[in-house]
């Protein structure tokens, strides 16, 4: 568990650093991801997981330098819209119970914290947990979407964040990357 929180405090500092990057990406990453105004997908864990990214987002793993190459980041220019994929340890816990950790720890953090669902959820007849989180600071709203699945036994977390002024939207625009995700 202890990873992830790591992971998940990862995941915030790389937002942060989203955040911060205006700087505009012309060129094609290595993923073959690029800043185009058209839903890509992304293919990662040697095919095992793949997903729709949404127009105007891409990868900018590379911008975090020396970080894991478990990880993943893609996100708008303006680092408020990012997909995180972390590809953790092998774990025997429940999915359920993880996410239970992962709510709990949240709320630990953040006492702004509303949870808006943590369910259980099949990605292409694979099991998942899904974690629907609003987070509100600083006169800004974020709409999370953390789901928890298995792949070869180890934990993969896929965290979503987007802008929560328009909830509904969020919501939305968060299911269509949730139901684009194939798990094999």
């Amino acid at each position: 568990m202890r990873n992830i929180v790591k992971y998940a405090g990862i995941g915030l500092l790389v937002l942060g650093l989203a955040a911060c990057d205006q700087k505009q990406d012309e060129a094609a990453n290595d993923n073959g991801v690029s800043a185009s105004q058209s839903t890509q997908t992304v293919t990662l864990m040697d095919g095992k997981l793949s997903f729709s990214l949404p127009p105007g987002m891409s990868d900018k793993s590379g911008k975090l330098g020396s970080q894991a190459t478990n990880m993943h980041v893609y996100a708008d220019e303006t680092g408020a819209r990012a997909i995180i994929v972390i590809a953790g340890d092998p774990t025997n816990d429940s999915l359920d119970v993880l996410s239970q950790r992962m709510e709990q720890q949240q709320r630990n953090r953040d006492p702004q914290l509303q949870v808006v669902s943590n369910k259980a959820v099949t990605l292409k007849d694979q099991p998942a947990q899904q974690l629907d989180t609003v987070i509100s600071a600083n006169n800004q709203t974020s709409w999370s979407s953390v789901i928890l699945a298995k792949v070869d036994g180890k934990l993969l977390t896929l965290q979503i964040t987007l802008p929560g002024d328009n909830q509904q939207q969020a919501q939305s625009d968060a299911d269509n990357i949730v139901k684009s995700i194939t798990l094999k």
